[in-house]
């Protein structure tokens, strides 16, 4: 099997299997006061201090959860329940991951909030010009460090300062970017002080070969929030519940050894996915990269596959031996177009003719010639089966 959707979910790595295995043995609430107890405690506070060191912030900052889902809807619902107010606005970028586009979505419905959408340019960056804009007077905000489709990754620094000027809280998903790009909480912080300003960032195990149920809200020691979980003082209050002490620590070993290695990663992902590309481009007509050619993950490849639908093409490959995604996993199975895509100014019919190829770190050239050789029947037979004429443009 050739497995090319890493952003959907990558191999756990051995070294966090065997963390979570070794910790797991151990007897005790981290809570409890008793030995059993505090030898979780440690563990836990351990794993809390190394994730900590890989994010860029403080070890009391980080919020475990049960995954990028939960952060980002503790960040967003927090930030706007500290805040609420009737003609509140909630500023969300187009394209964002449907964590955030669900969960403000529900705050307009069920809460009043006021939803100030910012529009991407044509290849899925967050203009800050228009991002600062739409900040004035605006309760909160939340901005994508890179488009988990797309994989065009955002200027996360100049979204930061723009929201700290402005005095709004903002909260940064980093879940597709953490462990493939830089993310540095403390440096894209910068000199924000109190609650305003880049005061959480999510991130999630599963992305960077941890166990899947993982999580982290980075949360700064100022920011404002009301909880989802009530139940416990745990976590500064903030995450109330019996915290998943071999969770964290594997997530933690995953963080590490995906950091040692993220420069050497970059550059091997970068070469391989630029094969891609160029394979197909020059053995399948009309096709487009979607997403910035090089400021992106380094390991997708966005394509855009004119009068060929996606769900079509996925299950040819998939038939073939080569797992793929016509988007985000979260909405895999969903005949609906891309938002992604139509925030990029592109039709529907585009918006459903589009496969993200994701490589990982057990990712080869092997697997790209696989792709490659495969490719092009899959395309003529899903525009055959389109009724697409040869030469035809959809």
């Amino acid at each position: 099997m050739v497995y090319l959707d890493h952003a959907a979910t990558t191999p756990v790595r051995p070294e966090a299997v065997e963390a979570w295995a070794r910790t797991a043995s151990l007897t005790g609430n981290a809570s409890s006061i008793h030995a059993a107890g505090q030898a979780a405690r440690r563990a836990l506070e351990d794993a809390r201090e190394r994730l900590a060191a890989v994010v860029g912030c403080d070890p009391i900052e980080v919020v475990f959860t049960s995954g990028g889902t939960e952060a980002v809807n503790l960040a967003i619902t927090g930030m706007w329940r500290a805040r609420a107010r009737e003609d509140g606005a909630f500023v969300l970028p187009d394209g964002e991951h449907h964590a955030a586009l669900d969960a403000v979505e529900a705050l307009a419905a069920r809460e009043g909030a006021t939803v100030r959408p910012v529009p991407l340019d044509p290849q899925g960056r967050i203009d800050a010009d228009r991002f600062a804009a739409a900040l004035d007077g605006a309760v909160a905000a939340t901005a994508i460090a890179a488009n988990n489709e797309v994989g065009t990754v955002n200027d996360v620094p100049a979204l930061a300062r723009a929201a700290s000027l402005a005095a709004v809280p903002l909260h940064v998903d980093a879940v597709a970017a953490f462990g493939h790009v830089r993310v540095d909480y403390r440096s894209w912080r910068a000199d924000a002080a109190g609650p305003a300003g880049l005061i959480a960032m999510s991130v999630s195990a599963h992305k960077i070969g941890g166990p899947t149920g993982v999580g982290a809200l980075v949360a700064s020691r100022t920011a404002d929030l009301v909880p989802l979980l009530r139940g416990g003082g745990q976590q500064r209050g903030l995450r109330a519940g019996t915290q998943a002490v071999a969770g964290a620590v594997a997530f933690a070993v995953a963080a590490e050894l995906a950091e040692a290695e993220r420069e050497s990663e970059q550059r091997r992902l970068a070469a391989m996915r630029r094969r891609l590309v160029a394979g197909v481009l020059a053995t399948v007509d009309d096709v487009e990269l979607l997403g910035d050619p090089e400021e992106r993950v380094p390991g997708n490849a966005h394509l855009l596959f004119h009068g060929a639908g996606g769900e079509p093409l996925l299950f040819l490959l998939d038939v073939a031996g080569i797992c793929v995604s016509t988007g985000s996993a979260c909405q895999a199975g969903v005949p609906e177009p891309s938002h992604v895509v139509l925030a990029l100014g592109r039709t529907d019919a585009e918006a459903r003719q589009v496969l993200r190829f994701t490589l990982g770190r057990t990712s080869t050239d092997a697997d790209v010639d696989a792709v490659l050789a495969a490719l092009p029947e899959a395309v003529t037979r899903a525009r055959a089966a389109s009724g697409r004429r040869p030469g035809a443009r959809s």
